[in-house]
């Protein structure tokens, strides 16, 4: 077992305040995949584990493995690979913020063609059901957003964080990461976020605003064989 929640974030939010979404197979559970591809893999997957994560992501399909640190079983091919950083608030200044607006589902088709220019992460149809989601506008276009992702107990992930290009270095990614952290902290829940261990820049600044490194982990997706053992179909 993880020795902290934080260790396997997304099993712990779906085992805990995310429950609510989690598809299950055995000991294997995923977010619906308009929701979010993260999938909660326990931290010593069996053969069984295995073979649930297939059929729950069904043949040929790519799996999401965040922070899954060990070896894939023969047939699943990983596909990609980044090392990542977690941090963690360890006395950051939030605070609201007076331009932020509280984003709702008519607002996705904007966030999605924010998502869709800025590649901040995955930012799915529903991806605003997992928490509050912040906006500043300009002329009436959405141009910077942030917002609330996975939920291990006691902690919230700030996701999603990104500004249209025609409007950085205004400081909007910074006040939105604040203002989503007020919201957090409201709760009587800390905040924490990923981001790639070679976004230095970014590293940074979430240092400097009060955030501080926690763990080292890796992003991967390995691809779902389309058969297992024997020739046996992989399905639901």
């Amino acid at each position: 077992m993880s020795d902290h929640v934080l260790d396997n974030p997304a099993l712990a939010s779906l085992t805990g305040p995310h429950a609510h979404f989690a598809e299950r197979r055995g000991r294997v559970l995923r977010y619906p995949v308009d929701v979010s591809p993260w999938v909660g893999l326990p931290e010593d997957p069996d053969a069984d584990d295995w073979a649930d994560l297939a059929a729950l992501a069904g043949p040929g399909a790519q799996a999401p493995l965040p922070g899954f640190r060990g070896e894939v079983p023969d047939g699943w091919e990983i596909t990609f690979t980044l090392d990542g950083v977690q941090l963690v608030d360890d006395g950051i200044a939030a605070a609201p913020d007076p331009e932020a607006v509280r984003l709702t589902a008519a607002d996705v088709p904007e966030m999605l063609d924010l998502v869709a220019r800025t590649r901040p992460g995955p930012f799915l149809p529903r991806t605003i059901e997992l928490g509050t989601y912040l906006g500043i506008r300009r002329g009436g276009a959405l141009v910077a957003m942030a917002g609330e992702r996975l939920h291990p107990p006691g902690w919230t992930e700030i996701s999603a964080v990104c500004t249209d290009p025609a409007f950085r270095g205004q400081g909007l990614a910074t006040r939105l990461v604040l203002a989503v952290a007020h919201v957090v902290r409201e709760r009587g829940e800390t905040p924490f976020l990923h981001t790639g261990a070679g976004n230095t820049g970014a590293i940074r600044l979430y240092e400097s605003l009060g955030f501080r490194l926690r763990r080292t982990t890796k992003f991967l997706s390995a691809r779902v064989p389309e058969r297992l053992g024997d020739e046996q179909v992989v399905g639901i």
